[in-house]
């Protein structure tokens, strides 16, 4: 019986295992990519490092515009790091940042680590030299922080510092690469610099912004804070490379490109789920990024966009745009992507499809805080599959009272300021939710409601529908079939909501609203 959107959960439906699709079959025996619009839907065994091509296909038709990335070309000379450039420590650091330079002077070409376990500090990569780490090669980063030394110019989770940097470090260069199949490894886990205080608070309080950068020493000397070197960090870079390449036992974010202009990461893996803030693959305020066939296993988010925090990164005023990640695996982690919490700049033009996030907390994940700035805009993500969530979609605008205090306070409403972040047109189409407990949660800004999300094309299986929409502007769930054990939406202070041929499997023949709020709407459904 169908007289509305809503349509009584069956015997049948309520008698399928959660994570199985064939419960969605109906009486004409069509499958489940014909409920999402007859195409479709990217399996598992179709994506991540394992399946990489050897080229890079073209873009194809985006959203935005951008051009289509290439690898970086390097001359033919080859060196290649011998035995005898182990120092008395025990480290080839000194060697390897000697032959880098050297290849770079004269015009580039590739410097081969052969496989082995080699010990080293900081390796900084120079304009036109290829970093290529040979099967069966580790390389393994000290946990000593004088190998981190002198500080250098790098940014600390949205803010301009003096500090660490990065395992592999570049700054203003042009034409690099980190490829092959050999690994790198952090420090083991037990070693002190993973128990160093990462500042007195959250970076933003700990760093005033108006001092000038270069006084921003975070070094670990003399008292001061260090934070913690991330494992691949360029800064200032045009024309980056990553292929290939695992990444193990981190002591910070992964992938961490910073400043950039043109980089391609494809084929990477990345293992760091017991690390905290162990991040896969950070964009911050990069223009024009191609991610595929990557797989990626966090200890928090997976692929991360971000463009500064706060007053700092509205100084810098770079943000994160055109970028397109496609075939990627996300498993363990926090996120399948996320974009934020760092928007100060604006976050704009992603195009994430044919990616499978399988494991991962949350699927689609939206950050932001009152103190943020900026923004993210003209996001577009088609074509998923997520299997086992603990939630599908998230908007997390507000945060915590532990880490915001009073800003995290629904209400009352506050003024707006420059720092208030606007979040908007969102646009996530064709995807199957196999399995989740909760489908979605909207907790937003309510001076700056989040408009324009439109959300179609999915068939979902979950527990829990709605755990809150909070202060939502607009939102339209269109050509969805979702099947719950519960039948509960709650709504505060949320209006513009549309449910257009939406078919809900849910016990008791109808939802259940929850409204509250002065400004709270009943959703529209319309057939």
């Amino acid at each position: 019986m169908k007289t509305t959107a809503i349509v009584l959960l069956t015997a049948a439906l309520l008698a399928s295992p959660v994570g199985s699709t064939a419960a969605f079959a109906n009486g004409n025996g069509n499958d489940i990519n014909a409920l999402v619009g007859c195409k479709s839907i990217v399996e598992r065994n179709a994506v991540g490092a394992a399946m990489m091509p050897s080229g890079i296909a073209p873009l194809g038709n985006l959203p935005f515009k951008m051009k289509n990335l290439k690898r970086p070309v390097f001359k033919s000379n080859n060196v290649v790091l011998q035995k005898t450039d182990v120092d008395a420590q025990g480290k080839i650091t000194k060697a390897i940042n000697s032959k880098i330079a050297e290849l770079s002077k004269k015009g580039g070409g590739r410097l081969t680590v052969p496989s082995g376990h080699w010990l080293t500090g900081r390796i900084e990569l120079k304009s036109n030299v290829e970093l290529h780490l040979s099967e069966g090669c580790t390389l393994e980063f000290s946990a000593d922080i004088d190998d981190y030394q002198p500080a250098v110019f790098t940014r600390h989770e949205g803010i301009e510092v003096m500090g660490a940097g990065a395992f592999i470090y570049a700054n203003k260069a042009k034409n690099i690469a980190l490829t092959g199949k050999g690994t790198v490894m952090g420090p083991p886990m037990d070693v002190k610099m993973r128990r160093l205080k990462n500042g007195n608070s959250v970076v933003e309080k700990d760093i005033d912004y108006r001092m000038p950068v270069e006084k921003r020493i975070c070094d670990g000397k003399e008292g001061r804070t260090f934070y913690r070197p991330k494992s691949f960090a360029p800064i200032n870079c045009k024309n980056v490379l990553v292929e290939g390449v695992t990444f193990e036992r981190s002591v910070l974010w992964n992938i961490n490109p910073i400043y950039c202009e043109n980089v391609v990461i494809r084929g990477v893996t990345v293992n760091s789920v017991k690390v905290p803030s162990g991040d896969g693959i950070d964009i911050s305020s990069c223009r024009n990024v191609l991610i595929e066939y990557s797989t990626l296993n966090c200890g928090d988010d997976c692929f991360t966009l971000k463009s500064g925090r706060a007053e700092d990164g509205m100084r810098v005023g770079r943000p994160t745009e055109n970028v397109v990640i496609r075939y990627c695996l996300a498993e363990k982690g926090h996120g399948g992507i996320t974009c934020g919490s760092e928007t100060a700049a604006g976050i704009q033009n992603v195009y994430l499809h044919h990616c499978v996030f399988d494991g991962t907390r949350t699927g689609f994940r939206f950050k932001t805080r009152r103190n943020r700035g900026g923004g993210i805009w003209n996001i577009y993500y088609d074509n998923v599959r997520l299997i086992d969530m603990n939630e599908a979609f998230t908007w997390d605008l507000l945060g915590t009272k532990t880490y915001m205090g009073d800003l995290a306070q629904r209400n009352p409403p506050l003024a707006l300021t420059p720092l208030t972040p606007t979040v908007k047109d969102i646009r996530i189409s064709n995807f199957v939710i196999e399995s989740s407990d909760r489908m979605m949660s909207m907790n937003t800004i309510p001076e700056m409601p989040t408009t324009g999300v439109v959300i179609e094309n999915g068939v979902v299986r979950t527990n829990r529908i709605f755990k809150a929409l909070n202060d939502v502007g607009e939102l339209t769930l269109k050509n969805m079939t979702i099947q719950a054990t519960d039948n509960n939406i709650n709504i505060d202070d949320s209006r513009n909501l549309t449910f257009k041929n939406v078919t809900f499997y849910v016990p008791t023949d109808s939802l259940s609203y929850n409204i509250k709020g002065e400004k709270a709407e009943k959703p529209v459904i319309v057939k």
